[in-house]
């Protein structure tokens, strides 16, 4: 499934390392490091002026605009959706048999 992490930005969320608030990356200087050398390498995707976290993939880094309860509320709902069963195909054949 996908989820959209703002900034027109829609990831798969099974590639999802980890989402971070944004307050926190000035006091890691690992987080720091991480970001600038992904900012070199231009795999830093989106704006810091309104991010509130950031999302890390295998590849990228984005910069979101949603906090992290957001992201997860999203995240959530996707998982509900994609465990819920799919019935479509037997309503098809139920429909086909009363024609």
């Amino acid at each position: 499934m996908f989820i959209h992490i703002g900034d027109e930005n829609v990831i798969r969320s099974k590639d999802i390392v980890s989402i971070i608030d944004l307050n926190v990356i000035d006091s890691s200087p690992i987080i720091e490091e991480m970001i600038a050398h992904h900012q070199q390498s231009r795999r830093l995707i989106g704006s810091k002026k309104d991010a509130k976290s950031i999302v890390i993939t295998p590849k990228d880094i984005y910069y979101s605009p949603l906090a992290i309860p957001t992201l997860k509320k999203r995240d959530s709902i996707i998982s509900m959706i994609s465990g819920l069963d799919d019935y479509s195909n037997e309503l098809e054949d139920e429909e086909n048999l009363n024609k």
